[in-house]
């Protein structure tokens, strides 16, 4: 049977409109061996995991497992583990990082703070800070969850940490196996797929100048995904690449087809009709999947610059 991965790269089904939806990202460095289910499947302690799951849930914060690139040894002891957290939403993101050698120092944060935006819920916690370095890209490469991660995302997480780009960790779980080797940038939460080296570099620089690269971009994890299939193609249409301008602010109707309302910070807004539509021919969705599947997609119908007086109605 084929890699998952290789049916969807020779449909071209798209990739827009994909991204897992996270307001916040919180991950902890956890070295080792991942299973299936990371946060109850590796060498953290799986209570700690199922209560992490419990506190995230409803809450728009995703936690995720984190570990360097390379060798993935795990002696068992209490070593200093490096934890972040990322707020998504454009205009009010922001990375913090800390360390701790005890996880269960998670449970302490207040999630519904977090899923706000609200970084002093992990500050005072954790004694988290500002990031000081560059943003990261978390490379999903559990092979576990899709051999096409590790396949595919590991050796994109060698070549780029081989040469010398910084903030590069391999993660868990970003979503869409079929569109690897999948990457998350923070604090930007921008998500790419089919990503190679040389994007993911030009997507960096473009965090360190301001701009968002829409090559290969599966959507901003802060909208939902009718939501970023529409801010993408706003982008595309009006050639708007500056970060934290556009942001989602009204999203009507219901599955199959939404009305989409994307407006900039200087005032503009369109209105962009996005459709569910479904990839075909079914296929397995993730590799080993016992049935097949149709994917969901996100086929945007039109983008229409609103009359300010409309615009003014939204």
């Amino acid at each position: 049977m084929r890699a998952c991965a290789t049916v969807s790269r020779d449909l071209d089904e798209p990739v827009s409109g994909t991204a897992a939806t996270a307001a916040t990202w919180l991950l902890l460095e956890q070295p080792g061996p991942w299973g299936a289910r990371a946060l109850t499947a590796s060498h953290l302690d799986p209570a700690v995991g199922r209560a992490l799951e419990a506190a995230a849930e409803g809450t728009g914060v995703r936690v995720a497992l984190i570990r360097r690139p390379g060798r993935h040894a795990d002696c068992g002891t209490a070593t200093e583990r490096q934890v972040y957290a990322a707020h998504t939403v454009p205009g009010s993101g922001w990375l913090h990082s800390a360390t701790t050698t005890d996880p269960r120092r998670l449970l302490d944060l207040d999630f519904a703070a977090l899923g706000r935006g609200d970084h002093r819920a992990f500050d005072s916690a954790l004694r988290g800070r500002p990031h000081p370095g560059d943003p990261l890209a978390l490379v999903c490469t559990n092979g576990k969850r899709d051999r096409c991660c590790a396949l595919l995302g590991r050796p994109l997480a060698t070549e780029l940490t081989a040469s010398g780009v910084p903030g590069i960790w391999e993660v868990t779980h970003l979503g869409g196996h079929r569109f690897s080797p999948t990457v998350l940038i923070l604090p930007y939460g921008y998500a790419y797929g089919r990503a190679a080296a040389h994007t993911i570099k030009e997507v960096l620089q473009g965090v360190q100048e301001g701009r968002v690269v829409v090559e290969g971009c599966r959507g901003c994890s802060a909208w939902e995904r009718p939501g970023q299939a529409a801010e993408l193609a706003v982008r595309t249409a009006a050639r708007e690449y500056a970060a934290g301008v556009l942001s989602v602010i009204a999203t009507a109707g219901a599955a199959p087809r939404w009305d989409v309302t994307v407006a900039h910070e200087d005032g503009r807004r369109w209105r962009v009709v996005v459709a569910r539509g479904a990839s075909l021919p079914p296929r397995e969705e993730t590799c080993g999947a016992s049935v097949l599947g149709a994917p969901a997609r996100m086929d945007v119908v039109s983008v229409r610059e609103m009359a300010p007086a409309a615009a003014l109605a939204v």
